[in-house]
């Protein structure tokens, strides 16, 4: 999953140079940061105006100059791995200030690799502070602020076919929750089929993409989103339930550092990747349904066509197929077919 404002707009190279400067959330004379990139004023005072539809607030003070209303934690692929340890040697982690979406560039990087003769590894990651294409599951888009969320693609690939692929974003979910737990984040569970969740709304979503055949072998991209910080401006945009790790912390201090945070989550993601290729969705069943925030909840699921079946979520299959109670009979509905409203909190 990838996230965007709606917007066609996005920061430029001088803008995005400034705020590397500006980051540590001190006032920075515009004369001097004119000095220091040889430029005039003016064009600092340009490249840092509108700033605010981008999720940030930006003071501009007689005298004393610019500063950012909070510090901006960006992304720092060396800093990342050296946090992930021995492990880091499992990923290639690249970060860019801009871009279209980060699945389609890791998509095409794939295929071209593939023409080429050449695979791009397991475990490439490409993370964007500020993505103008970006795409979540069914088309939509995920609104976010430029360094108030965590959005990156993994490319993953597997030998097995795409058939064997089932279930793969709610093992990837189960990886996010431990995570999040292992830094203190405690009160989130997932929905089916691909999304985490807090008490107020949606923390963050999973889109899964393949390529391949039926017999393998296939590549995946998974891109996530997480919302870190929600500004007004931001959370206006969107129309549903929301939540961010600030909301569920209670403070923006508490949050893990991104880099932090980002060097925890391709760690849980490479345990549940490599168990995944080896057993499939049936090893994360029973942890899936632990946290699952909707288990045993009567349920409206609403189909492709435009039809709704209600009932009582009882399950999920081993290849990651919600089995839904209606009346006398369970069915069964496969990921990507349905969508999920909770009708009620009240267990049966």
């Amino acid at each position: 999953m990838t996230s965007t404002l709606n917007t066609h707009q996005e920061p430029s190279s001088l803008t995005f140079t400034l705020l590397h400067l500006l980051a540590d959330g001190e006032f920075h004379s515009g004369e001097v940061l004119a000095q220091q990139l040889c430029i005039s004023r003016a064009s600092v005072n340009n490249a840092l105006r509108g700033i605010e539809q981008f999720g940030l607030t930006l003071f501009s003070v007689r005298g004393r100059g610019y500063r950012l209303s909070h510090p901006l934690q960006l992304l720092n692929a060396r800093r990342i791995e050296e946090l992930m340890g021995e492990r880091g040697k499992d990923f290639k982690i690249e970060t860019l200030d801009t871009g279209t979406s980060s699945n389609t560039l890791l998509l095409q990087r794939a295929k071209q690799d593939s023409e080429n003769g050449s695979a791009a590894p397991s475990g490439s990651v490409l993370a964007m502070e500020w993505q103008s294409s970006g795409r979540g599951r069914l088309g939509r888009t995920w609104h976010a602020g430029l360094g108030n969320s965590l959005t990156f693609s993994l490319l993953w690939r597997f030998d097995c076919g795409l058939s064997a692929l089932s279930g793969l974003s709610l093992a990837v979910g189960v990886g996010l929750i431990r995570a999040f737990r292992a830094l203190g984040v405690q009160d989130v569970q997932l929905k089916w089929p691909n999304d985490v969740l807090g008490k107020q709304g949606k923390l963050a979503g999973i889109l899964i993409e393949a390529q391949g055949d039926m017999l393998g072998p296939s590549t995946v991209v998974m891109g996530i989103g997480i919302n870190l910080d929600l500004q007004k401006s931001i959370a206006q945009r969107i129309d549903q339930p929301i939540t961010s790790l600030t909301d569920i912390l209670g403070d923006s201090s508490l949050v893990p550092e991104r880099n932090l945070m980002f060097a925890n989550i391709l760690v849980e993601l490479g345990n549940v990747l490599h168990e995944f290729s080896k057993r499939g969705f049936a090893a994360f069943r029973s942890e899936w349904q632990e946290y699952h925030g909707f288990q045993n909840q009567r349920v409206q699921l609403l189909l492709p066509d435009g039809s709704n079946v209600s009932g009582i979520v009882r399950s999920v299959a081993n290849d990651g197929a919600l089995e839904l109670e209606t009346g006398q009979q369970l069915r069964r509905f496969n990921v990507g077919e349905v969508s999920l409203r909770g009708l009620s909190n009240v267990t049966h």
